[in-house]
């Protein structure tokens, strides 16, 4: 620790401020403050494990690099969270670039369930989770990027706008379009699958309202990389 000086209380801006200074273990703070929600959006958005680590690690090392060049003009969790949208939308294009779909097996899917509802949630809400992330898994990566910040995340659209970088109407028009995609398919799902006896109508009234188009947020249980492999050598883009 930097000259015997504490880390709690400090805000963000002051931790990244004081890792350019010098401090050895301000950035590792700002990690542990924000991995967890950074892992969440990353596996959200990419339904691989190996893919999102590698994403969340790429993100760090170019907000590690690019310290200096934070001019306080958004909340350093906006900021972090811009760079790992942007090294997780990189991935997902490349994927898509080799035909290949984010979430494409059984095996996958399992991986975005908590241990806890795969153990014992109830069969039929553990079922409809299932359905719901492998039809995420079908849209485009910036229908799905928005989808996950706005409706999985909880983050208003304003601040999804910052993160991603984009008018706040770009955000409204990727949520409503991905909705819309995202309704026949689950749909069909459900009446397939027995997963419910919702109509149709209230499944687009749904759907409607933020924060229930999909699946909630990761939480605590929805463990991300190990301390010891939070940053590592990659790319990512600041």
């Amino acid at each position: 620790m930097a000259d015997g000086v504490g880390h709690d209380g400090v805000s963000d801006q002051e931790l990244l401020a004081r890792h350019v200074e010098g401090d050895p273990e301000a950035f590792g703070e700002l990690v542990r403050r924000h991995r967890d929600r950074l892992w969440a959006v990353a596996l959200r958005t990419l339904g691989d494990r190996e893919e999102a680590a590698d994403a969340v690690q790429d993100a760090l090392v170019s907000a590690y690099r690019a310290a200096h060049t934070f001019r306080g003009q958004s909340a350093v969790t906006t900021w972090l969270h811009r760079i790992t949208v942007n090294a997780c939308l990189d991935r997902a294009r490349k994927a898509a670039s080799r035909k290949t779909s984010p979430v494409d097996d059984t095996e996958r899917l399992e991986q975005l369930l908590e241990p806890h509802e795969s153990a014992s949630a109830p069969a039929e809400r553990n079922d409809l989770h299932r359905q719901l992330l492998e039809a995420l898994g079908t849209l485009p990566a910036d229908q799905r990027a928005a989808l996950v910040l706005v409706d999985m995340q909880g983050y208003p659209v304003a601040e999804a706008a910052r993160i991603l970088d984009v008018p706040t109407g770009t955000v409204k028009s990727r949520c409503a379009r991905g909705r819309a995609r995202l309704l026949p398919l689950l749909t069909h799902l459900r009446a397939d699958g027995g997963a419910g006896t919702e109509s149709k109508k209230s499944a687009g009234r749904r759907n409607r309202t933020q924060g229930t188009s999909v699946p909630p947020a990761a939480g605590p249980h929805d463990a991300g990389p190990s301390d010891s492999a939070a940053v590592k050598g990659g790319g990512g883009r600041a």
